[in-house]
């Protein structure tokens, strides 16, 4: 039922050392931090990281597939917190969920809720879709 209040149920994505290789590959994003763990090390970050991007991207797909696609995306944004941190031969999980905080005709506005690890890694994270 779509009303305020509503809890959406949360999605699980996992990243890997692979799927930051083929994010990079795809955006032309190479940063090193984004693949090299002992440069990244060397940068003062806790392990290789997922580009900032990326997580975006996953977060917006909760969305999209949420609303019924990319069409019924009105408003989507974000603020990056705390990185989503990807150790070698792990899948790491960012877990994305949103509640429903208000509902006009058929345009509903969505506070996300995205986690790696149990940490918050957005802030501030909206949607308006329409339904």
């Amino acid at each position: 039922m779509i009303e305020v209040g509503t809890v959406l149920p949360e999605k699980i994505f996992y990243l890997d050392r692979a799927l930051l290789k083929a994010y990079a590959d795809a955006s032309g994003d190479q940063n090193p931090i984004h693949q090299n763990e002992e440069f990244a090390l060397s940068v003062g970050l806790p392990n290789v990281i997922a580009h900032g991007m990326l997580t975006m991207a996953l977060a917006g797909k909760y969305v999209t597939d949420w609303a019924g696609g990319s069409a019924h995306v009105l408003e989507f944004s974000a603020r990056f917190i705390k990185p989503v941190i990807v150790p070698a031969d792990v899948k790491t999980d960012l877990t994305v969920s949103a509640t429903i905080t208000e509902v006009v005709g058929n345009r509903i506005k969505l506070e996300l809720s995205a986690t790696s690890a149990g940490i918050k890694v957005l802030g501030m994270a909206k949607a308006v879709v329409t339904k």
